[in-house]
Order: structure tokens, then C-alpha cells, then sequence
């Protein structure tokens, strides 16, 4: 993953860190693949909420996808 690709996931992910951060979680990268698919790990309250699913893709990944369209897929790990 090249710095310029981080760089510009990062900002996707700081302008939602706000709205994880209010609720005690946040949202960390991990990986960018080879196929254009991002890995990030939740955290905090975000790691055990029971719409943590819906966070990461009503709000992750769509956040995501829109800032950089090549991207292909959001993946929550652990």
C-alpha cells in the first residue's frame, strides 16, 4: 500500500471518527490488499456493539468507497 493510498483512507476515516469517537469506539486501518480491499479493525464500544455491522457498512465503507472509488471492499477484522 503505497503512503499516498493511506494517507487518503485516513482522512475518509478521521472525517467519521467523530460520530465512533461520541460513543466510545473508533475505527483503526489495517491492510489494504492487493485487490483494493481495506481492512480496519473496530474499536472500543464499536468492537462489541450489536450494530457494529451496520456501522461498517452504512458508515465505513460507504465512506469509504465514496472518498476513493477504487477501493472494492471494507473488511472488519479482529
Amino acid at each position: 500500500m503505497t503512503d499516498s493510498l493511506r494517507d487518503k483512507i485516513e482522512i475518509a476515516l478521521n472525517s467519521m471518527r467523530p460520530f465512533l469517537q461520541a460513543d466510545g469506539g473508533d475505527v483503526e486501518l489495517v491492510d489494504v490488499t492487493d485487490e483494493m480491499e481495506v481492512h480496519v479493525r473496530l474499536i472500543g464500544n464499536c468492537s462489541s456493539c450489536d450494530i457494529s455491522h451496520i456501522t461498517m457498512k452504512a458508515g465505513i465503507e460507504n465512506g469509504i468507497k465514496s472518498a476513493l472509488p477504487e477501493i472494492t471492499r471494507v473488511v472488519a477484522v479482529s
